[in-house]
């Protein structure tokens, strides 16, 4: 268990973070409605999706790793899904930072 966790942990630490300090510019202003309903339905479902897929990818990963495919699987299965979650402003529909707009 305390590999699963190391491993699931290293990937999150490689791959997301390098992500989000590239990370691209939205240009959405979502309103309340959309706000709320990120919040309370999509996130949640995201959260999940991001936790099956690293229990997944700390599964597969003796198969990734003889088929040659380990960087695929970690980016389709743990960074996609982590990105979705964690860099994306609340009720915007892509990833990305939201800059402040200076009038």
């Amino acid at each position: 268990m305390n590999m699963i966790i190391r491993t699931t942990l290293f990937v999150l630490i490689l791959g997301i973070v390098p992500q989000s300090a590239e990370a691209a510019k939205v240009e959405e202003s979502p309103n309340a409605f959309t706000m709320a309903g990120d919040l309370l339905v999509a996130r949640p479902i995201g959260l999940i999706i991001f936790a099956l897929g690293s229990i997944t990818y700390v599964a597969t990963l003796p198969f990734s790793v003889a088929g040659g495919n380990v960087k695929e699987a970690g980016r389709a299965l743990v960074i996609e899904p982590g990105r979705e979650v964690f860099v994306r402003c609340l009720g915007c529909r892509k990833a990305g930072r939201k800059e402040k707009i200076v009038k």
